[in-house]
């Protein structure tokens, strides 16, 4: 079967740039990856073809000559000036493709970094006081994490033994398969599947540790935490998480703090909000009220005439500010007027009385009110 043009099947012009030519390869590639097509053979057979034009024009030396010979440059059994140097079908295509898109479809011919294996992070979620997550706070929590087996000191050979190379890998962790395809020999690197990545085998495994390394344990740790941290946020405590191979860094403790809720206060970012309930004597009168904070109450007064809903600010009695414990946001003081129940006779009676001393007054709102709504 006759090839197709190399620049068609990019979709790209012979005087594409080099960055032109491997944006279009991405495209094409990631469109017709295997992983993303399982079982399409078309789509294979695509990802193949665009990766054998990738091979080529991102080569100055392979497109000069395809440019000037077309397919025939890299056929050993044309005659005519083909380029000289042919053809490597013996390419690794996970490397043209690792090195366009990384590691997305997870088998690029990325290798991972050599050296021993940090450990895991650890994530656990702890509830505190609102209060303490206001002024910070020191909590100790447990943690289910690991240490080195005492017996092998983390070896993971039974005393008196080791590990030995991998005879497979050559100590590597990694080989090297070659499959056949219509494109030539395609080479990938995998995992070793005899040491699986290790490098190392254990003839004889630690019997306390199992051949791990190390063993599960129960461990108290005291988390600092800081004044003004916030509802989901997550603290980072170095070195307390699973520890690594032998050579490696322990991994990393992440906590959240989830912070219960306030009976009376509620936060938004560094200022609080609460109702308080006052009384009709309070608001005709005006009071001096006693308003909890999280320092404590503090003394307000309150002018005659306050109506329900009015708003009142507490200057720097909110939350402080996690970054610098001097500022703090403010507290904002919600009023409403409770109404008293289950009167008495003489209660009604005065009420009544204050009712027809004020009735100019509520005559006149009414009207104000029909006005609004008086049809022209």
């Amino acid at each position: 079967m006759e090839k197709r043009d190399y620049y068609d099947i990019l979709g790209v012009s012979k005087g594409a740039q080099d960055t032109d030519i491997k944006k279009a390869y991405r495209k094409v590639a990631k469109k017709y990856h295997p992983d993303a097509n399982p079982d399409n053979k078309e789509a294979e057979s695509k990802f193949k073809e665009a990766t054998e034009a990738y091979e080529v024009l991102s080569d100055e030396q392979k497109r000069a000559a395809y440019d000037r010979y077309g397919h025939s440059a890299f056929d050993q059994t044309a005659g005519g000036g083909g380029f000289s140097g042919g053809f490597d079908t013996d390419f690794d295509m996970n490397d043209i493709f690792g090195s366009v898109f990384g590691d997305i479809f997870g088998g690029g011919g990325r290798r991972r970094p050599s050296g021993p294996m940090p450990g895991a992070d650890i994530r656990q979620t702890i509830q505190i006081a609102f209060e303490e997550a206001a002024f910070g706070c020191e909590k100790e929590i447990t943690v289910n994490t690991s240490e080195t087996c005492a017996t092998c000191h983390g070896s993971k050979a039974k005393p008196g033994t080791s590990a030995v190379h991998c005879s497979k890998c050559g100590g590597t962790g990694q080989i090297r398969v070659t499959q056949r395809t219509i494109l030539g020999a395609m080479q990938s690197v995998q995992t070793c599947d005899a040491c699986h990545g290790q490098g190392k085998i254990i003839k004889e495994p630690c019997t306390t540790c199992h051949g791990q390394g190390k063993v599960r344990v129960q461990k108290k740790v005291t988390i600092s935490i800081p004044a003004g941290i916030d509802h989901g946020q997550t603290l980072r405590v170095s070195g307390k998480g699973e520890i690594g191979e032998v050579g490696a860094p322990a991994g990393d403790l992440l906590v959240t703090i989830s912070i219960k809720p306030h009976e009376v206060l509620e936060r938004k970012g560094n200022d609080v909000y609460m109702r308080m309930p006052i009384s009709f004597a309070q608001a005709a009168l005006g009071a001096e009220l006693s308003i909890p904070t999280l320092d404590g109450n503090v003394k307000f007064s309150i002018q005659a005439g306050t109506q329900t809903s009015t708003t009142f600010r507490l200057q720097s009695k909110g939350i402080p500010n996690i970054r610098n414990k001097k500022y703090r946001g403010d507290q904002y003081v919600e009023v409403y007027i409770v109404v008293p129940k289950n009167l008495t006779d003489k209660q009604k009676n005065i009420i009544r009385d204050f009712e027809n001393e004020t009735g100019d007054q509520t005559e006149e709102s009414k009207k104000g009110w029909q006005n609004i709504f008086k049809k022209k």
